[in-house]
């Protein structure tokens, strides 16, 4: 890996992508592999399987009156999902500057990016030893492994801006969701029929459970060897610092040159916002349908399969209505979609399958899109040659501080019972990042950056 690396490494380029389209293409390609290893992850265990699992497992921890007291402290059972993805996320606020800032300094994202995305696989695959009361061992997995992805998100955002050119940049972004969806589709095709079939393959449900969060690690860790032949590193001026120390003095130093940025970190702020809700839908919705509506593992893996066929769609349909009417107003509009999604979760009927496939469908159709299209508005703002800094920042407002929606959502139902009231206590994260988004005059905050402004944006 190391030699690899050192062997495919170059001088930056004066131009924000490779130079020979031919080989920014083969880079771009490789780029999107990574999509497509660890989305698994995020759709089939996040998303599907843990949340429900781990709760059940949680109950059947937990006393009489329903709680659980990790260190002590009296938890719901039905909320230690939530909070553990919290805690998770408080971790990688930690990780992201240092891992970011070590990136840029040494030029060497690729083995980085390798080192936290076997930490997350090994952590996704152990979770096949997560069952009876072993609710500790499933949350402890569970930071580890949600850690890990954030971390490796910052790397491989920060590709973006080296591997493609301003004007390619939507189109390869949605391009990487959109290999992302197809995985997260296939896989769980795959984890429809073994759940459905368990009893035809001598599994318990529990047994089947597992298998399937064990088979995402296994997944992300396999095809993640695609972009670590493909990308190249960028040789940068070397440094003498510790990765460690040096992290933390570039975190300080990002924060002050981002002062010098003060639109970039208007969009960053109205990212966090709403992008807290989008993450939070996404994590909780399984526990929502399982608990709160009544819904079998069948109907949710179904639904979760739904919104990855449309989720592809919708990412590269939203690229396309971003050439037209430039990604601002785009991911304006796919927000107001997100705040109705909600209204109308918060009044779905229970036991109603059909009206749950309605709302995964319209998920589908906004959440590549708003994603995809986020990611490659925010690289038009990065100064150029501190693509890993600024974009373990927005990495931090993508995972690492959206710990406050899961964080809300569990104090909801902690102090109310009700996932109904936790839901609907979403639209807040919504509708305040339009309106920060509204505000944010884009063009001028790619000249301020120092990028050219594209035709449409």
């Amino acid at each position: 890996m190391s030699a690899e690396t050192a062997d495919s490494a170059e001088p930056a380029q004066s131009t924000p992508g490779a130079a020979d389209p031919a080989e920014r293409r083969r880079e771009q390609r490789g780029w999107y592999f990574y999509d497509f290893a660890c989305s698994v992850y995020s759709t089939s265990v996040v998303t599907v399987f843990l949340g429900p699992y781990l709760t059940s497992v949680a109950k059947a921890a937990a006393d009489a009156d329903g709680y659980v007291r990790p260190l002590g402290i009296p938890i719901r059972a039905g909320s230690l999902f939530a909070y553990t993805i919290s805690a998770s996320l408080v971790v990688a606020v930690i990780l992201m500057p240092i891992v970011g800032a070590a990136a840029d300094r040494s030029g060497r994202k690729k083995p980085l990016l390798a080192a936290a995305a076997y930490v997350g696989a090994t952590a996704t695959a152990a979770m096949f030893f997560l069952d009876g009361t072993r609710y500790l061992l499933g949350a402890f997995l569970l930071i580890v492994a949600n850690a890990a992805i954030s971390v490796s998100m910052v790397l491989y955002n920060a590709y973006l801006p080296q591997i493609s050119e301003p004007d390619e940049r939507d189109a390869v972004s949605s391009r990487g969701w959109a290999f992302g969806y197809t995985s997260g589709a296939l896989v769980l095709v795959l984890n429809l029929i073994l759940y459905t079939g368990h009893d035809s393959f001598g599994l318990s449900e529990s047994d089947a459970v597992r298998i399937c969060l064990a088979s995402a690690g296994v997944w992300w860790g396999a095809f993640t060897v695609v972009p670590l032949r493909r990308l190249r590193d960028r040789r940068v001026a070397p440094s003498g610092d510790g990765a460690v120390g040096s992290g933390w003095r570039q975190l300080m130093a990002t924060l002050r040159d981002m002062r010098r940025h003060p639109l970039t970190l208007s969009f960053l702020l109205a990212y966090l916002v709403y992008n807290d809700g989008v993450q939070t839908v996404i994590s909780q919705a399984s526990v929502y349908g399982s608990e709160e509506l009544g819904l079998d593992q069948t109907t949710l893996i179904t639904a979760v399969l739904l919104v990855q066929i449309l989720a592809v769609a919708g990412a590269l349909g939203m690229g396309r209505l971003a050439r037209v009417y430039g990604a601002k107003r785009t991911i304006l509009a796919s927000l107001v979609v997100w705040t109705l999604i909600l209204v109308a979760g918060y009044l779905l009927p229970a036991d109603a399958p059909a009206f749950f496939y309605a709302l995964a469908a319209a998920i589908g159709l906004v959440l590549g899109g708003s994603q995809a299209l986020s990611r490659s508005l925010y690289s038009h703002l990065v100064p150029r040659g501190k693509e890993a800094e600024y974009f373990s920042a927005y990495e931090m407002s993508d995972r690492g501080l959206s710990w406050l929606g899961p964080l809300v959502f569990g104090l909801a139902y902690q102090l109310t019972g009700s996932y109904r009231d936790a839901i609907i206590s979403l639209v807040i994260f919504f509708v305040a990042g339009s309106v920060l988004l509204a505000r944010v005059p884009v063009r001028q905050a790619v000249a301020a950056a120092g990028n050219p402004v594209p035709e449409r944006i």
